[in-house]
């Protein structure tokens, strides 16, 4: 395992500073999202379906929710494909080859970047969705974006004992002691521990969705999305 230390950003919030490692199969360091989106674009053209996510941790959580389903997606060639942030959405649904239209797709975003995605789909389809249009297609919102909807799922109270087990309470408590910190509402507490260390959250985007399906409270996007494939 790689020596990980502790710093402060400068807002003062401590941080993970870890050298590139494995984290639930996926490289670290500055160059993980292109790694895996060339990994996922050479298993495209053998695929039955392809979901597109913005990023790793959402590619992890879709991947960690199947398992936890029962289902091989990869037994199933369905590839989940990270792009590498929304803005890229309209390239990847328009790009010849393998995802042109004859290739099933079908994705996950962020309320802030629907617009975007329906743009997207718009760019693809020759018609400007409506979300439940979105939704026929494949396509599903997270509201604000999947930590939100997970963290809500699972709970303050179960989220702190995923800390306390994966020794994190103790850095959790002094980014809640912190000025800029101290009195805000958990869950928002929550999400700024979670990103302030880039493999702190590709590791909880796995063991925050274990959490959820264990007590039955799996994301509506994530679990629809799953569905749909």
């Amino acid at each position: 395992m790689a020596a990980t230390r502790r710093a402060d950003t400068p807002t003062g919030t401590a941080m993970d500073v870890t050298t590139p490692r494995q984290s639930d199969g996926h490289a670290g360091g500055p160059d993980a999202t292109p790694v895996a989106t060339a990994r996922a674009l050479a298993k495209v053209g053998d695929a039955a379906a392809v979901v597109l996510v913005e990023g790793i941790s959402d590619q992890i959580a879709l991947e960690a929710a199947a398992v936890c389903r029962g289902r091989d997606l990869e037994a199933e060639r369905i590839v989940i494909l990270p792009i590498g942030g929304a803005h890229a959405i309209g390239r990847f649904l328009t790009m010849p080859g393998p995802l042109s239209a004859g290739m099933r797709i079908a994705g996950l975003c962020d309320l802030r970047e629907e617009e975007l995605f329906r743009r997207g789909v718009a760019a693809r389809t020759g018609t400007t969705p409506t979300r439940a249009d979105m939704e026929n297609l494949g396509f599903h919102v997270c509201v604000d974006d999947l930590e939100d909807e997970l963290l809500r799922a699972v709970g303050a109270a179960r989220v702190e004992q995923l800390f306390d087990a994966q020794g994190d309470l103790g850095s959790f408590r002094s980014l809640q002691s912190q000025p800029a910190w101290r009195g805000r509402q958990p869950e928002a507490q929550m999400r700024r521990f979670l990103g302030s260390g880039a493999r702190r959250k590709l590791r909880y985007a796995r063991l925050l969705v274990e959490a959820a399906v264990d007590l039955g409270t799996l994301p509506r996007p994530l679990d629809a999305l799953l569905t749909a494939v």
